[in-house]
């Protein structure tokens, strides 16, 4: 079977969904805005639903809006083999994340079909609904009740900046009904594989088309507040301080020295945000907030660094007088691939002459919760200077035939088992 992708229709086609946006237009380059729900994200929806009818792929919605594209096999009783990934986007975001993985999916499928392939299996693309934590302030909603990992009484008290709850936002989006029904049973899926952009600069560094996941890193999320005295910056003298800020800096070091400690980079720990109160240039902090997101494949050694960075805050409180209580945001373990799914890509890449690394993911995924239910596996390719979530984000053309490629090769042989 020969696989030709069309890259002049699918490059089209992520063009035309990149025209789905509420972002001003960028000098930095194609800039979308696509939050969940918003009428942008329904008209994007009905758009991919009509190129998927084009090819007379089944269409089913569940109750959060997961949308579900399936070609049918030979065999219907059989569990199909699984692609796909995610449409929304962050504010001022770029028109690759997610997208490739939709609209490559869909392309595999084509050209598969075009090729006369007809799988045993039948082969399902899977739109998932909400991947950024853009309106509800949690990442990956689809995959995470999908996979039964959130409690759906509480996905639906969720709620936006304008204190409106999940279930009201998609009961007026046409997604209605009970949330505990979205959950698929273990073994739905035979297989799973999702076509992604890198995020990150290896590939292209390295000069390699196709990174092949054996592991997705999950982070672990936490909220530290951090409660000194305060007071007038000209009034308070050094020796009575109880900067809260100045132990904030402490803490942050420590979170970069307990990381790097492990020697591992694999290990990754970012403290993003800092709320400093009362914030004024001639006052003292008496308080901080801090969020750190603390990122491994190997959850063990990530609690190994929370525990370094617990001691060091024990010592802080100690020498700099404050108190420092800890909140447990979230903490998702990490998955790994299964040596089938990557033993075919293997096979695939080299049967096709398309060089590859084996790598890790250090950004997660909707597949990292579908690891919970099926075995899975993710292919990336390059994106420019590794960029991405801004409007600069590229991959170029040739760099998503490549994937789509290798999806679709990879699809036929596991659909044909």
């Amino acid at each position: 079977m020969k696989i030709n992708v069309n890259i002049h229709r699918l490059s089209s086609e992520l063009e035309d969904l990149a025209s789905f946006s509420d972002a001003p237009p960028s000098d930095e380059g194609t800039a979308v805005t696509r939050v969940v729900f918003t009428n942008t994200d329904l008209e994007a929806r009905t758009f991919l639903e009509a190129l998927a009818h084009k090819i007379d792929l089944d269409v089913r919605r569940d109750a959060v809006g997961n949308t579900f594209f399936r070609w049918k096999g030979s065999d219907p009783s059989l569990a199909p083999v699984g692609t796909g990934s995610h449409i929304d986007a962050i504010p001022h975001a770029g028109m690759y994340d997610g997208t490739v993985g939709v609209l490559g999916g869909l392309e595999a499928i084509r050209t598969l079909k075009e090729a006369g392939f007809q799988p045993t299996r039948s082969i399902e693309l899977l739109l998932f609904t909400s991947e950024e934590p853009t309106r509800f302030g949690i990442g990956c909603l689809g995959s995470r009740l999908l996979s039964g990992t959130l409690d759906p009484e509480k996905a639906d008290s969720l709620v936006d900046k304008h204190g409106q709850p999940l279930e009201q936002v998609r009961t007026a989006a046409n997604f209605s009904g009970d949330l505990a029904t979205v959950k698929l049973p273990t073994g739905y899926y035979q297989n799973w594989v999702e076509l992604h952009i890198e995020q990150g600069p290896l590939l292209e560094r390295e000069g390699l088309p196709i990174g092949i996941v054996t592991a997705i890193a999950a982070p672990a999320g936490y909220r530290f507040h951090l409660e000194g005295f305060g007071g007038h910056a000209g009034a308070l003298l050094m020796p009575d301080r109880k900067d809260a800020l100045c132990a904030a800096a402490e803490l942050i070091l420590s979170v970069e020295r307990n990381t790097l400690a492990t020697g591992v980079i694999d290990t990754v720990g970012t403290v993003g945000t800092a709320q400093i109160y009362p914030g004024a240039v001639n006052s003292v902090p008496s308080r901080v907030t801090l969020e750190l997101d603390l990122r491994d494949i190997d959850p063990v050694r990530r609690e190994s660094v929370i525990e370094a960075i617990r001691r060091d805050i024990a010592e802080i409180q100690t020498h700099r007088g404050v108190t420092i209580t800890e909140e447990l945001v979230n903490a998702d373990p990490p998955a790994t691939s299964d040596t089938t799914i990557v033993s075919t890509l293997e096979a695939v890449c080299t049967e096709s002459g398309i060089p590859y690394k084996k790598m890790v993911s250090r950004a997660y995924h909707d597949s990292l919760f579908m690891a919970r239910i099926a075995p899975v596996a993710m292919i990336f390719i390059p994106c420019r200077n590794g960029v991405s979530h801004k409007p600069d984000e590229y991959s170029s053309p040739q760099a998503i035939a490549t994937g789509v490629h290798v999806l679709a090769a990879t699809l036929a042989r596991l659909a044909a088992q």
